[in-house]
């Protein structure tokens, strides 16, 4: 009883209207401010109803985006038509067939665990591979100076391309085999609507599963034969480990910069990083590079952040996992941080864990009280409006399909913060 009047004073106290909205044009005039500050001004007013959140996500891609409608004013497409995965399909198709041949190995068992998340219907959102080929082709400018020919292994125009897909196709295996390791250590049964692999298969081959991709992705990483691109997605691995540490060793003393500290480290390095050595195989200068790897990074929070809401709004069925697992695992994201600035003595319940369920109802109180869920969602769309801006500051192109891809940037990150899965 206590978690459904948690749940229904959720929705009941983030009832209202959508005229906070309109104030969030200042954030625009923000992108520039440090990315690690968290002391954000954020409008009055409050967020839809909880249960229905996107009521309140569906009226700001027009704000968040209205200046880069005029970018690509010659293109047939129209703004509400570009879909930005149609325009990668073909490709999105061969790297999920290079995928499921990279990932063959020896051992039956291992061969499954390996290839659980890669068969036809249950490959994801593939959303990284898509940023990753988008990048690849908003960055076809010209080179400035072409990179040391013993550090490419091959002639640079002729195989590019594939070099880049190859970059896409890595980062998919570091992703998966982080996934498999996370449902491990979450204990978790569902994932992508399904049976988790350590649900089905067990622990231990979930762990060597995601091992071996770490492996496959290294070898493929090694072929590329760029030491700066190793040394790049080398340290990604890193920072998975470090992040994951980090949410371990959370407790209410945790600031916001802890958090999004951990939150880089966990969800957006492997995109800032990855996105970051598509522009170094391209031969770019270092602040096209930057560029590049600014997108990702704030793509990157942007989509967790959604994420924290969404666990709360959504339900197990459009998630493909259990909504409300992460505080039920006692991690504590930036709603219930964002309730804790409003609510001190909620410090107290975090405190004692969620071990008790009536601590998770208590919780559901205090953020259903708070502008927790509210803030959360502005926050996500600061990030938002910085990956776009971003993709602003690339240097000019008349070539339609560089100016495409970069349309297709800016709108991944209205689709990050206007998701409901």
């Amino acid at each position: 009883m206590l978690f459904h009047r948690g749940l229904s004073r959720i929705s009941r106290n983030l009832r209202g209207s959508l005229n906070g909205t309109r104030r969030l044009l200042s954030i625009q005039e923000q992108n520039h401010q440090s990315l690690q500050s968290h002391h954000y001004h954020t409008p009055t007013g409050s967020t839809a109803k909880v249960m229905r959140s996107l009521a309140f996500s569906k009226g700001l891609p027009a704000l968040h985006s209205s200046r880069y409608q005029i970018h690509d004013q010659s293109s047939s497409i129209s703004e509400e038509e570009l879909d930005p995965f149609s325009l990668v399909a073909d490709e999105l198709s061969f790297i999920a067939n290079n995928l499921r041949a990279m990932v063959i190995a020896e051992v039956p068992k291992l061969a499954s665990g390996a290839e659980y998340f890669f068969k036809m219907g249950v490959e994801g959102k593939r959303f990284r591979p898509t940023v990753l080929l988008l990048m690849s082709t908003a960055l076809n400018l010209p080179i400035p100076k072409p990179p040391p020919s013993n550090d490419l292994g091959g002639t640079f125009t002729a195989d590019l391309r594939s070099r880049q897909q190859r970059i896409a196709e890595i980062t998919e295996m570091i992703h998966v085999a982080s996934l498999l390791h996370d449902d491990v250590l979450d204990d978790a049964d569902t994932r992508r609507g399904i049976g988790s692999l350590n649900f089905v298969m067990g622990n231990k081959l979930a762990v060597l599963a995601g091992d071996f991709l770490l492996s496959r992705a290294c070898v493929a990483l090694a072929s590329l034969k760029n030491t700066e691109v190793v040394s790049l997605l080398a340290k990604v691995v890193e920072h998975l480990v470090t992040g994951e540490t980090m949410q371990m060793s959370t407790t209410s003393d945790q600031s916001m910069e802890y958090y999004m500290q951990k939150t880089y480290y966990k969800t957006a390095s492997l995109i800032s990083n990855s996105c970051k050595a598509i522009a170094i195989l391209a031969g770019q200068t270092a602040d096209v590079a930057m560029l590049a790897f600014d997108y990702g990074k704030n793509l990157g929070l942007a989509f967790q952040l959604i994420d924290d809401v969404l666990d709360f709004t959504g339900t197990s069925a459009s998630l493909g996992k259990g909504s409300l697992s992460d505080i039920r695992h006692g991690i504590v994201t930036a709603p219930i941080l964002f309730a804790m600035e409003e609510f001190p003595q909620l410090r107290t319940v975090v405190d004692e864990g969620f071990d008790n369920p009536e601590n998770v109802d208590i919780a559901l109180e205090y953020l259903g009280k708070s502008r927790g869920i509210q803030r959360t969602r502005e926050l996500a769309i600061k990030h938002a409006d910085l990956a776009a801006a971003a993709i602003d500051s690339l240097p000019e192109s008349d070539d339609g399909e560089v100016r495409l891809s970069r349309r297709a940037l800016v709108d991944l990150t209205q689709r990050v913060i206007t998701r409901t899965k």
